[in-house]
């Protein structure tokens, strides 16, 4: 919440300063694009400290901000007839989005910086030769747990059925989302975590109930964060991101990513159709993936930078993520899946979500 206090904070000073002064670079900005404003939506807590106030400040121009907190928000929003020049949904909405004819056929010629990203994050399913896409914080789903009280022995013998050992009842936090939830219980029994089987969905079902009658588990979202960095219990499902960030926080924490695969993803940078400033737009994008700029996003929020050189930087001998083991995603992993997007499964997946932690 302090770094959306200061990015608004940032914003609203730029503002003050443009109009105030009546900036010459603000006047050049808007002959060179058209207009001195970008229209930035993105997710809360996701970008680096400086990364606005820089933007603004090179390009002469001024970014309205707005935030969301998930896809399916954006997604309302976004049809609602609301425009933006940039937007950073995951991997499953871009492919949602490209199949409503929502977004702009980049024009890579105006992303230079495109070159500087790591392969492990282009070409993915949702948006082959990253025709719409440009990839902006990646990771994947693990367990963080703490080392003094969970065997490593169990994690590597059980995988997510640690979650379901009775040895741990009262000791667990879960995502509170349905699709990651059946993730991790399709994974454990050895499904694709995009399968439309309904014994296999079935089966996933009656493994997270029986997870959620034995385990006395307590269910999270962000503020898992605090709780786990406090020691509040011994396994809790974390992204990847936040768990780089609870293990710096706290040493007695560690990650797991069972051999079973997980959910890889992938956030990305995207213009729609309707954008009213597209050429501003692509200045971002390519700001974005700058090294500065990429450095300053990844030591701030703690997720996978897609920049090959501050990946490299970062996780080197003296690098600031050198001894994290959750900072970079697990590569080319065979059983590990990015999310498809499907609405009928999604909202089959909501339903036994809420009849899951109705169930004791």
């Amino acid at each position: 919440m302090k770094k959306l206090l200061i990015s608004v904070l940032l914003t609203a000073l730029t503002v003050s300063l443009l109009s105030g002064c009546g900036s010459s670079q603000s006047k050049d900005a808007v002959e060179k694009y058209g207009s001195a404003t970008l229209k930035l939506y993105n997710w809360g807590e996701y970008m680096g400290e400086n990364l606005i106030s820089g933007f603004e400040e090179e390009f002469g121009v001024n970014v309205i901000i707005e935030y969301y907190d998930s896809n399916e928000m954006m997604y309302t929003k976004l049809q609602s007839g609301e425009s933006y020049d940039v937007l950073v949904p995951s991997d499953y909405m871009i492919e949602r989005l490209i199949s409503d004819d929502s977004l702009l056929e980049l024009d890579k010629t105006k992303i230079p910086n495109m070159s500087n990203l790591d392969a492990a994050v282009l070409d993915l399913a949702f948006d082959p030769d990253n025709t719409y896409s440009v990839p902006y914080f990646w990771g994947n789903v693990g367990i963080v747990y703490n080392k003094n009280n969970v065997d490593l022995a169990d994690l590597e013998s059980e995988g997510f059925a640690i979650m379901k050992d009775t040895k741990y009842a009262g000791k667990i936090y879960m995502y509170d989302s349905e699709r990651d939830s059946f993730m991790i219980a399709l994974k454990s029994l050895g499904y694709s975590c995009n399968t439309e089987d309904e014994q296999q969905i079935n089966a996933a079902y009656e493994w997270l109930v029986e997870l959620n009658t034995t385990m006395d588990p307590v269910y999270v979202t962000d503020e898992v964060l605090d709780y786990m960095i406090g020691g509040g219990k011994d396994l809790a499902i974390v992204y990847s991101g936040d768990a780089s960030y609870i293990l710096d926080e706290n040493e007695d924490m560690g990650f797991y990513v069972p051999d079973e695969g997980t959910n890889i993803w992938c956030d990305s940078m995207v213009i729609p159709k309707n954008a009213e400033n597209p050429l501003l737009a692509y200045e971002f994008i390519n700001y974005v993936l700058s090294y500065d700029a990429s450095l300053d996003n990844t030591e701030t929020v703690g997720y996978a930078s897609p920049n090959a050189q501050v990946l490299a930087d970062v996780t080197a001998e003296d690098g600031i993520y050198a001894d994290n083991e959750a900072y970079l995603p697990r590569m080319n992993y065979a059983l590990d899946e990015v999310f498809k997007d499907n609405l009928t499964l999604k909202q089959k997946l909501a339903e036994l979500w809420i009849k899951v932690k109705a169930s004791n």
